[in-house]
């Protein structure tokens, strides 16, 4: 049992946190050695198996990251931002494989980021689930079949507490249409509209945001042309499928040396 690899969880009192923690203690392939939360947290201090409502499981959940990621072989953070970028420094100082599920990460983070990457594994991914891997791959090939008379719409919805929009996934996924149609997407995108807006510019690929309820994540890719239309879907009914995918990542990037992967290259679907 001690041998497999250690695993910390941040944000871990969060929906995604406690749904990480539940995923990597029922699993038999790593062990859960860490679980971080804010400072001051109520759960500081106390064995995680409670807080989630259970029994105990011997790890008390901690605001010290330093301490906790000296214990780990791998990270698994869906929290802010600005601390994805704390933990990514303190995780290459460990050594630890750092799978970043957070979204919302601009150029500054993201730079910072890929500094942590010369010294440890990150594999960094708007959506860790299969089908939404599989479903960026086919919107970059229908792209690239396309040309820009065909209109690009990205329509993403989610839960009412989700802070970001649009969603990392479907940043994805214009991305990944932008790259079919062999342009960079901060060139050609277009965000939501309101009021007189004129046509919409050829060759733009926009973006609708809906939020509401417990949606967990749906994403349709809208190709609209003359007298037809495609429509690729995606729909998530429970968060446990970026809980597997992010585990899986976890365990990939114990095999793989220093760098910046994603979750197509954990899939072995990059091109």
């Amino acid at each position: 049992m001690t041998g497999l690899p250690g695993i910390v969880i941040t944000g871990a009192s969060g929906r995604m946190g406690q749904m990480l923690l539940r995923v990597v203690l029922a699993s038999d392939e790593v062990r859960l050695v860490g679980a971080v939360v804010r400072a001051g947290h109520p759960w500081v201090g106390r064995d995680v198996g409670h807080c989630l409502g259970g029994a105990p499981v011997g790890v008390a959940a901690t605001d010290d990251a330093l301490e906790a990621f000296a214990q780990a072989q791998a990270v698994i953070d869906f929290t802010t931002p600005a601390a994805t970028v704390e933990f990514a420094a303190l995780a290459a100082q460990a050594r630890a494989v750092h799978v970043i599920g957070t979204t919302g990460l601009e150029p500054g983070h993201l730079a910072k980021i890929a500094a942590a990457a010369r010294h440890a594994v990150i594999v960094r991914a708007g959506n860790m689930s299969l089908g939404v891997n599989l479903l960026v791959q086919l919107t970059k090939k229908v792209a690239r079949a396309l040309d820009a008379d065909w209109d690009v719409e990205i329509v993403e919805a989610h839960h009412n507490r989700k802070i970001d929009a649009p969603s990392g996934t479907a940043l994805m996924l214009g991305s990944a249409a932008a790259e079919g149609r062999g342009v960079a997407l901060e060139d050609v995108r277009e965000g939501a509209r309101d009021g007189i807006t004129g046509a919409r510019t050829r060759g733009a690929i926009g973006f609708s945001a809906i939020r509401g309820g417990d949606i967990v994540g749906e994403h349709d890719v809208l190709f609209a042309g003359e007298g037809e239309r495609i429509i690729l879907r995606h729909v998530a009914t429970d968060r446990t499928v970026f809980a597997r995918g992010a585990l899986k990542a976890a365990l990939w990037g114990q095999e793989h040396g220093p760098g910046e992967y994603d979750m197509m290259d954990v899939l072995g679907l990059a091109d």
